[in-house]
């Protein structure tokens, strides 16, 4: 029975494959370029968080006493394989951590940068404050913008700035999102605006090395400008809408909440809302010379200063004829209404009577 074609043309492959990684063969033009390209990471990666020798000699002999332990009789072989699994562990987290600080100033581009992102995922895992957590969304896309400023003074390819730029944009939106969210919920100008402040000073050194990237980039540095842009004018609308009782539509984008529009009408209740101060309302002015409108009138026209009684009649003339003085009106009496007594009410003693009422 013959072999299939294609069977023997993937075994040619891995074993072409194979000599390349061996070294034993020289590759022509792009041939397993990428897969070579992951094996020499792979490699260098092994090299960089390999041990040096004393380590490695004094784990070659932790491992040969544990071995010698195991072969002691049955009742401590269990301890001893639970001491060398003990120590494997702890070889693992060792190694795991000195390439994760290793890691700490990998680029894009480069291939502990992976591990780099892993990290700060792990990061962002262990932080359980939302507010906390858009902080640290908006440091890593912090040191995105200072990793892309390296590496336009390494002069790195196209494609380590597509990775850098794809990563802020990840960090930048998720940040923006949480932080909104929070003071859409809970208030807080001061955040907004150092929200804006940050947005424009990483607009301003994305401004200072578009200029330097590769013109392929320059594409993708205006987006990520654009995005921040939005991002200023989000805080913006967001900021003006605060002390409304509608901040938003509801509804949602890459930036999170998308702020109301149309009239504010304002809440008082609102932690960033100011209240007008509080006024008196002053009466009119009451003309001079006019009656205070509490004063009574006067009961009558004549002034009650003047004597009543008749002048005495001058010395040798006639007396002057006696005039009747006109009597005071008094205002009527005030009628009382004497209100009758209330009824009195008596519940029925026996069922189904009807109440007894007095009054």
């Amino acid at each position: 029975m013959g072999v299939p074609g294609w069977f023997a043309r993937e075994r040619a492959d891995g074993d072409r494959f194979a000599d390349l990684v061996d070294g034993a063969a020289n590759p022509d033009d792009d041939e397993f370029a990428h897969e070579l390209a992951v094996v020499g990471g792979l490699r260098e990666l092994g090299t960089s968080g390999a041990p040096d020798a004393e380590t490695r000699r004094r784990i070659r002999e932790e491992i040969a006493g544990r071995l010698a332990e195991a072969e002691a009789p049955p009742k401590r072989r269990g301890h001893a394989v639970a001491n060398l699994a003990a120590a494997a562990v702890a070889l693992v987290v060792a190694l795991g951590g000195l390439t994760l600080l290793l890691s700490k100033d990998a680029l894009p581009g480069d291939p502990l940068y992976g591990i780099k992102r892993a990290g700060e995922s792990a990061a962002l895992g262990l932080t359980f404050d939302d507010q906390e957590k858009a902080k640290k969304h908006l440091e890593f896309a912090t040191h995105r913008v200072g990793e892309l400023d390296e590496l336009t003074r390494q002069g790195a390819g196209t494609g380590a700035y597509f990775t850098g730029l794809a990563d802020f944009e990840t960090d930048l939106r998720a940040g923006v999102t949480q932080l909104t969210a929070l003071v859409t919920d809970q208030g807080g100008q001061t955040r907004l605006t150092e929200l804006r402040s940050w947005a424009r000073q990483q607009s301003a050194r994305l401004g200072v090395q578009v200029g330097q990237a590769p013109a392929e980039a320059r594409d993708k540095f205006t987006a990520a400008r654009d995005l921040l842009d939005k991002v200023q004018a989000r805080t913006t609308d967001l900021g003006s809408r605060l002390v409304c009782y509608t901040i938003t539509t509801g509804s949602s984008d890459d930036l999170g909440a998308v702020p109301a529009a149309g009239d504010c009408v304002r809440n008082p209740d609102s932690p960033n809302a100011a209240l007008p101060p509080m006024t008196t309302t002053v009466p009119p002015s009451v003309p001079t010379g006019s009656p205070s409108p509490s004063a009574l009138p006067p009961s009558s026209g004549v002034d009650v200063a003047t004597p009543t009684g008749p002048l005495a009649p001058p010395s040798g003339g006639t007396p002057p004829p006696v005039v009747a003085t006109p009597t005071p009106t008094k205002p009527p009496p005030a009628t009382s209404t004497t209100r009758p007594p209330p009824l009195i009410s008596i519940p029925p003693l026996i069922p189904g009577l009807p109440p007894i009422i007095i009054g």
